[in-house]
């Protein structure tokens, strides 16, 4: 099965190796039919620890990590 790739922001840093990122897409409202922007944060595994606050990176489905955390930064 392929794993979704999704683009977003880093907006914190989370502890060690792990980083929170703001993925923001367009969806159309069902019954006004206007444009609107949703967003979600996921928390993602930085094996690098190099990410940092403002850069935008791309982050990949994987096997869950913890908890919260089944998304890995690839670049």
């Amino acid at each position: 099965m392929p794993r979704r790739i999704l683009t977003g922001k880093v907006v914190k840093k989370s502890g060690d190796k792990t980083v929170s990122v703001l993925v923001t897409r367009q969806t159309t409202h069902p019954i006004y039919k206007k444009i609107i922007r949703v967003s979600k944060k996921y928390l993602a595994h930085d094996s690098d620890n190099k990410i940092i606050v403002g850069d935008f990176v791309r982050i990949q489905e994987t096997k869950p990590l913890s908890k919260y955390k089944s998304w890995e930064v690839i670049k």
